[in-house]
């Protein structure tokens, strides 16, 4: 009597799937992420090759690095809770339609900025420290020591700054990267040229990359400069849109190719992953979670 062979594309992913696969992209891509962040809160000119050759010229190859701790945190609790809301939320919320993947897509984004803020703003803050003179670095050792830091100095509520952007952009990169990749990947393999395996993960990934990018880039701005800011210094959203407005309708887009280059990459790195654990580790239709 024959074995019967499972088919792995039948395979659905566990909830966490998606922390453990952002985590490890970010630790590939966090360079590309650190020049970006020193992008958006500079008021010069440098380029991102004159800024990075800058870091390096200055601080050495490791600065490049600076804050890797606190983007793998964020990916823990910010991109673990929104593709794992994702995930467990196709039980109760129809996504073979593209409205119902967005639906559940902006639920989870949303949920997902909020949790991500705290370790989103230290990430920020430890990222920045790079272009700063010494005596202005904030020097937390790690997240953790930056949450804390941040909790003993500033307050609880200073944790959370940034959370309105936070939310927004959390809302259009989930819709931008897990809808779209949902969508796309199913368009793909409805056509007899694509199946699922890696051609497939990364031709949808990449699409949904370049969106994810367009969709957030002025909220990534934003959120970046409202995080990075000493207290008191803007009195609200509207007036770090003023500020940034100030730079022209670009402003809203600085470093967007570097944001392109580092989402890229990262929406890439991270779907592969995924569907690599989902493909390998993944649940089938009758087993239990």
């Amino acid at each position: 009597m024959s074995a019967v062979v499972e088919d792995k594309s039948k395979r659905l992913g566990r909830w966490y799937f998606g922390g453990l696969a952002s985590a490890g992209a970010a630790c590939c891509t966090h360079p590309l992420d650190l020049v970006k962040v020193a992008l958006q809160t500079q008021q010069g000119k440098l380029s991102v090759v004159q800024l990075t050759a800058k870091v390096v010229r200055e601080q050495g190859v490791l600065a490049l690095y600076n804050g890797l701790s606190a983007s793998v945190l964020r990916q823990m609790t910010y991109s673990m809770t929104r593709f794992g809301i994702y995930e467990v939320g196709k039980k109760h919320i129809n996504t073979d339609t593209f409205l119902g993947k967005i639906t559940l897509a902006s639920l989870s984004g949303c949920f997902g900025g909020i949790v991500g803020t705290p370790a989103d703003m230290v990430n920020v803050r430890m990222q920045n420290d790079v272009k700063l003179p010494a005596e202005q670095r904030r020097n937390y050792k790690n997240a953790i020591d930056g949450l804390i830091k941040v909790y003993r100095q500033e307050g609880f509520k200073r944790l959370f700054s940034g959370a309105t952007t936070a939310t927004g952009r959390g809302v259009l990169m989930t819709v931008g990267q897990i809808a779209f990749y949902d969508q796309i990947k199913s368009m793909l393999l409805a056509t007899p040229h694509f199946q699922d395996n890696l051609a497939t993960h990364f031709t949808a990934s990449l699409a949904a990359g370049a969106i994810a990018t367009t969709l957030t880039q002025p909220l990534d701005v934003l959120k970046t400069r409202s995080m990075n800011a000493k207290p008191g210094e803007f009195k609200g959203l509207w007036d770090i849109v003023k500020f940034t407005a100030r730079l022209g309708p670009m402003g809203f887009f600085k470093g967007y190719i570097p944001a392109f280059v580092r989402l890229g990459p990262h929406t890439i790195i991270t779907f592969v992953f995924l569907e690599q654990l989902r493909l390998n580790f993944g649940i089938t239709p009758l087993q239990k979670a």
